[in-house]
């Protein structure tokens, strides 16, 4: 068992909303493994960073991305930093691995990037783009798809997604 496409991408990307659509046009189900965090831990990732650190929470989030790639045969959506992860990168080779990206000034519209979200606590533009800078070649490394989702909606990139992957709708 896999899934038929994971989503993969910085945050406030849209992982989730594309993942339902999309979940929703194969008739398949939509998994996301920052939601399984947050139930199985009780709390939500914000806390977990402030009381346990990001290396505790990166090591919960490994453990969750295995579970969900073993367990699901839908849409899966991974948290944006789950890519940094070797272990992680290795076991999506071979998955239909879709990078969603976008550039720092959607970023700004689409999250504000708000205190909410740990890693961009002080001064988010810069940290945003060190982020990204940091990321974008592991996201690129693993991708089967690339979807710039700036100024689109979550419907064209659903569509655009559906062909980039050559995936039909059921």
């Amino acid at each position: 068992m896999s899934p038929v496409v994971v989503l993969v991408g910085p945050m406030g990307v849209g992982k989730s909303t594309v993942g339902r659509l999309l979940a929703e046009r194969l008739t398949v189900g939509y998994r996301d493994t920052d939601d399984d965090i947050v139930a199985e831990q009780g709390r939500a990732i914000a806390e977990i960073f402030v009381d346990e650190g990001e290396a505790a929470f990166r090591a919960i989030e490994k453990a969750a991305v295995r579970r969900a790639l073993a367990q699901h045969d839908g849409v899966l959506a991974l948290g944006g930093g789950s890519i940094l992860d070797e272990d992680t990168r290795a076991l999506l080779a071979g998955q239909r691995v879709l990078y969603l990206s976008m550039d720092v000034e959607e970023a700004v519209k689409r999250t504000g990037l708000n205190a909410a979200r740990p890693l961009l606590a002080v001064n988010p533009r810069k940290q945003w783009r060190e982020l990204m800078e940091a990321r974008r070649h592991l996201y690129e490394s693993i991708a089967t798809a690339v979807v710039a989702t700036d100024g689109r909606t979550p419907e064209e990139v659903t569509h655009i997604a559906l062909d980039a992957l050559e995936l039909k709708e059921a």
